[in-house]
């Protein structure tokens, strides 16, 4: 997985997160499934770049490619 996604249970009650920041994945997500793009994104959080979006889509990504276990 992308080193940029963390998850710490003492962060955000533990939801994947951009390192070194608060900011869930989900909430970008969001701002993008809202028609945001990166750059008004990266307005209304000065501390990411466009590799931690990048990132947020890829972790995204591999969540929809997760299989359940059928017992």
């Amino acid at each position: 997985m992308n080193p940029r996604i963390v998850s710490d249970p003492n962060i955000c009650g533990g939801e994947p997160c951009v390192k070194g920041t608060r900011v869930p994945v989900h909430i970008i997500l969001s701002h993008l499934a809202a028609g945001e793009n990166y750059e008004m994104i990266l307005r209304g959080f000065p501390r990411l770049t466009i590799e931690d979006i990048k990132a947020c889509l890829e972790y995204a990504s591999f969540l929809a490619t997760e299989k359940l276990a059928v017992a």
